[in-house]
Order: structure tokens, then C-alpha cells, then sequence
């Protein structure tokens, strides 16, 4: 039996910036500032920088360097990085269980709206 190499998990600052950057698919250290800065203007450019060489580094980010200002992309998918980041902290926190983890979410508050969506969701699971 092989085990795959653990995917790095990405801090709370790795993952702000992936946020940013799927949504944009690819782009430099410059344009990912740029959209940054609208919602925390506190963030200086080589910051942005710094952290995505080290996001690269980890093997969280793809960089194409064949043009002057080298290009990032995610190496994951978001739902496949969220999907995997779920699994960990259902193993660690919940003993493995689904079940528990989605009541603890479910017991820490959700809306309305969201309740709803919920139900949609199960109803449809269950008439497919």
C-alpha cells in the first residue's frame, strides 16, 4: 500500500490569498495586491509577494515563469483544497465522524436562509 504525500495545509493568511486567487484562476503578485488592497488596504505589495513565493515554495501555488513578471495559479481547486482540509479536521477533531461534524456545525448557528438551502439539498438527495 503507497501513501501519497501529505498536502500541505495552507495557514489563515495562505488561504485569505487563495480566496483571492481562484476567482482570477491566475495572476501575478501584482494584480493579486491590487485586489487585496481594496478589502485590507493595510497590505503592502511585497507582502503579497513574499508570501506567494512561500505558498509556492509549499507547492500550494503553480508559478509560470516564462514572462518577466512570473504568474501564480493555485495547484489545487478550491473545492478539492476545501474538500481535503474538511477530511483532515473531521479526522483530527470528530474521530472521523461525518455525522458529528455536521452537527457541530449545524448546533454553532445557521440562518434561515441557509436551513432551507440544507433541506433542499437533502430533499433532492433522497428523490435521485
Amino acid at each position: 500500500m503507497t501513501t501519497s504525500p501529505a498536502l500541505p495545509r495552507p495557514t489563515p493568511a495562505e488561504l485569505d490569498l487563495l480566496q483571492v486567487l481562484w476567482p482570477l484562476g491566475s495572476a501575478t503578485a501584482r494584480q493579486v495586491h491590487e485586489d487585496i488592497i481594496k478589502e485590507r488596504p493595510d497590505v503592502t505589495y511585497a507582502t503579497v509577494l513574499r508570501l506567494m513565493q512561500i505558498m509556492h515554495a509549499k507547492g500550494l501555488l503553480i508559478r509560470d515563469e516564462s514572462e518577466r513578471s512570473h504568474v501564480y495559479a493555485p495547484a489545487q481547486a478550491q473545492d478539492a483544497l476545501q474538500t481535503n482540509l474538511l477530511k483532515d479536521l473531521m479526522q483530527r477533531a470528530f474521530a472521523g465522524s461525518a455525522k458529528a461534524l455536521v452537527l457541530a456545525a449545524l448546533k454553532s448557528g445557521i440562518s434561515k436562509k441557509e436551513r432551507d438551502e440544507i433541506e433542499q439539498l437533502l430533499k433532492d438527495e433522497d428523490e435521485q
